[in-house]
């Protein structure tokens, strides 16, 4: 896992520079429109510096578009809707709803844009042109088989709390969530959606909207259903933050684990404090760029970079960042994921 990270840091900074970016520079006119879910979650946030610095060294016009929250499909709707009468030559979009996006999203393929998914496939997957993604189901695993590791075999009566993000669709919520689970140890139902496992290790799924009061809420629930849960996973660091929190108010902040996925600055902070055990480091700049570089390819000459070998979208990468090591589960120091988060 390491090493394919430092591959694709290599790879990116060798792909900069002034002689790259005027051999790669977007034709006169190419514009393109970045949709994120959110533009305060740092994620997001860091994702949009990506798409802009990317855009100004390849001279891409960009405008950015954002839901007022995690799950707001309408705002992005009315921005697909604004980029198609705009003329963008690409759109790269963060889906709050993975399928209901389809049909706008097929609108904006009929009238010649190029449509790039980042972060969150579209369900179906080639809804889009292309994806730029971390793989979250393996972010998942990752965090599952550290979990499990680290237990040993208090493993095997474990009460685990699932923090996830929304109502279960097919989206980066599931695939988290499923990821994690199998990597615990636990036989999924419906892979494409949570909450039909039949494992009494789950004490409850909650949904926390991926922000820090939603994590709080939905710790706070699944304390009342047993205040004796021992395993938290959650969708994101946020979420994290706020079921800590949670955890504080009870005196269960010292003999609960938790799990999860990002890896921004505050969240890799949190590891080194000892609120998170381990999270899943993930790289939203990188997926950004990437996704402008292709749209500015693609004007230049109609063609798109390859998948990731084996995989139906590009894989930006993943590593799981933890100060406690577990036997066979490969991991990056909390050092390691300071020099790479973001936020």
């Amino acid at each position: 896992m390491k090493k394919l990270l430092c591959g694709t840091a290599m790879a990116v900074v060798a792909m900069t520079g002034t002689a790259w970016a005027d051999a790669h520079a977007a034709p006169e006119g190419t514009s393109a429109c970045l949709i994120t879910k959110t533009d305060t979650n740092p994620f997001f946030v860091k994702m949009r510096e990506g798409a802009e610095e990317k855009a100004a060294e390849l001279g891409v016009e960009l405008t950015s578009y954002a839901g007022q929250i995690d799950g707001d499909h309408e705002s992005q709707v009315r921005a697909i809707e604004t980029c198609i009468a705009n003329g963008a030559s690409g759109i790269l979009i963060t889906a709050s709803d993975t399928a209901a996006i389809v049909d706008p999203v097929q609108q904006a393929r009929d009238a010649g844009i190029l449509v790039i998914a980042l972060d969150t496939p579209l369900n179906p997957i080639d809804a889009a042109d292309m994806t730029f993604a971390t793989d979250n189901f393996v972010a998942g695993e990752l965090i599952g088989q550290w979990a499990a590791a680290t237990l040993g075999d208090a493993a095997a009566d474990a009460k685990i709390a699932m923090l996830d993000l929304a109502i279960s669709q097919p989206t980066v919520g599931v695939l988290r969530d499923q990821g994690f689970l199998q990597g615990f140890g636990i036989e999924l139902g419906d892979p494409n959606r949570w909450g039909d496992e039949d494992d009494a290790r789950i004490i409850c799924n909650e949904v926390t909207a991926g922000n820090e009061e939603g994590g709080r809420t939905a710790m706070e629930n699944c304390l009342a259903q047993d205040p004796d849960i021992n395993v938290v996973y959650t969708i994101n660091e946020p979420a994290a933050a706020g079921a800590y929190e949670a955890l504080v108010a009870v005196g269960r902040e010292n003999d609960v684990m938790i799990v999860s996925v990002d890896g921004g600055c505050p969240g890799v902070q949190n590891v080194a404090d000892g609120v998170i055990g381990a999270t899943s480091q993930q790289y939203p700049l990188l997926m950004a760029s990437l996704g402008i570089e292709a749209i500015a390819q693609f004007a230049k000459d109609g063609t798109l970079p390859a998948p990731t070998e084996g995989k139906n979208f590009f894989d930006t990468g993943v590593a799981l960042v933890t100060d406690q090591p577990a036997e066979g589960v490969e991991s990056i120091s909390v050092e390691e994921g300071q020099e790479l988060c973001w936020g």
